[in-house]
């Protein structure tokens, strides 16, 4: 069985690991501030409304304080964290950087501002923040792990291992952590932590549905799918109603061009797990290839309402749109593609199949052309896109909130 304080996430992420957002004006104090009594008051209320959930009164709070004194580091600091709550990620990204440009020795202000863009999925950006956390507090556990899987999202696995092989000590039960390590060490040829992280999974999972569900993973991941099902299947019967389970089986029969299966279990993990963008982005894929546009143009755009960054779902409502032959919708959705991802060279390829339709040869021809650029200045990562080599892994994207 498993040890009962097995996270089945990454980490343990509260947005309010701010010294600010629990002790808003002791914090304030420190980094320099000097409230007056009213300014006190309104602290403590804000405070008390952070702690209790009361985002909006929070809010009015902070405001007042932050209208008072603009140099307040404090304030917008939890007016902050507060937008990170509500997930309205460039607000709290404005307030943070202001908090850092007004205390910048304060770690957990850039412990924020990198959880903001690992929210984002903007690992590149997310690094600096952690690197800077971790150089100013060694012992940081949160950022050391967050900085690993940064790393490991952007394929630099040595970098990777370096820092997670580090919470060992504190992490080593938890199997999330030890896939993840597992992995890296593996593309590092890092065979000792490896075969370390990967023997300490077994003897944790002792054949759980978590365990049979991480192991799915790795053979989706190695385009063993049949094997992969195996394992998938094998957690199910265990507990169908494990986080990611459905979505890695639907990615596992998509693999196998078995749509009508890929859709049921995308259909399950929402069922599961409603909030997570990336089921309705796969959805929208297996409705498109199904036929079924309107779905799949309903699916995408549920997709991007909950995550904004998912550049595959804007991909995927532009060929639905040009199919439906809404062709200034599609060369919109394309635009948001290519800001996501501005060297993708499908974007530009799609972009010229519109154009074209629309008449605007000579565009079209400079699109295409583009695309066909950065297809040969990208070889390897094309090789490793056809191959199918990468695995969505929303699960090890989310942390709890």
């Amino acid at each position: 069985m498993l040890t009962t304080n097995l996270r089945v996430t990454i980490v343990l992420i509260t947005v309010t690991a701010l010294p600010g957002a629990r002790a808003g004006l002791a914090w304030a104090q420190a980094a320099g501030a000097s409230p007056t009594g009213s300014i006190q008051q309104l602290y403590s209320a804000g405070s008390q409304a952070l702690n209790q959930g009361n985002l909006s009164a929070a809010e009015k709070y902070f405001q007042a304080v932050l209208a008072r004194q603009p140099q307040d580091p404090g304030s917008s600091a939890n007016l902050g964290v507060i937008y990170m709550r509500r997930q309205q990620w460039p607000a709290a990204l404005r307030y943070l950087r202001r908090a850092q440009r007004l205390a910048p020795k304060v770690p957990g202000v850039r412990l924020n501002i990198g959880l903001v863009h690992y929210r984002r999925n903007d690992f590149q950006s997310a690094v600096p923040a952690f690197e800077s956390v971790v150089r100013d507090q060694p012992g940081s556990l949160q950022a050391r792990y967050l900085l690993g899987l940064c790393y490991f999202f952007l394929n630099r696995y040595s970098d990777a291992v370096q820092s997670l092989d580090t919470i060992w000590p504190q992490e080593s039960d938890n199997m999330n952590y030890l896939y993840v390590l597992g992995i890296a060490a593996g593309k590092a040829k890092k065979k000792d932590v490896e075969e370390r992280a990967l023997g300490r999974m077994v003897q944790v999972g002792q054949g759980s549905p978590e365990f049979h569900l991480l192991m799915g993973k790795a053979y989706l991941n190695r385009q063993e799918e049949d094997k992969a099902l195996s394992e998938f299947q094998h957690a199910a019967s265990g507990d169908f109603r494990l986080p990611f389970l459905h979505f890695n089986m639907g990615l596992a029969y998509l693999r196998k061009q078995d749509y009508e299966h890929a859709r049921d279990e995308f259909l399950n993990d929402i069922a599961v797990e409603p909030d997570v963008a990336f089921n309705y982005g796969q959805l929208g894929q297996v409705y498109s290839l199904l036929g079924n546009d309107d779905k799949a143009e309903a699916a995408f755009r549920e997709a991007l309402r909950r995550d904004s960054t998912l550049a595959d779902s804007f991909i995927g409502l532009a060929k639905v749109y040009q199919k439906k032959g809404k062709y200034a919708e599609a060369l919109k959705a394309l635009d948001s593609a290519g800001k996501l991802e501005p060297t993708n060279y499908s974007v530009h390829y799609l972009k010229g199949q519109v154009l074209r339709r629309m008449g605007q040869i000579k565009r079209a021809t400079a699109e295409v052309e583009l695309a066909s650029q950065m297809m040969n200045a990208r070889r390897n990562e094309r090789q490793r896109e056809l191959n199918g080599t990468d695995v969505p892994d929303p699960q090890l994207k989310t942390e709890p909130q």
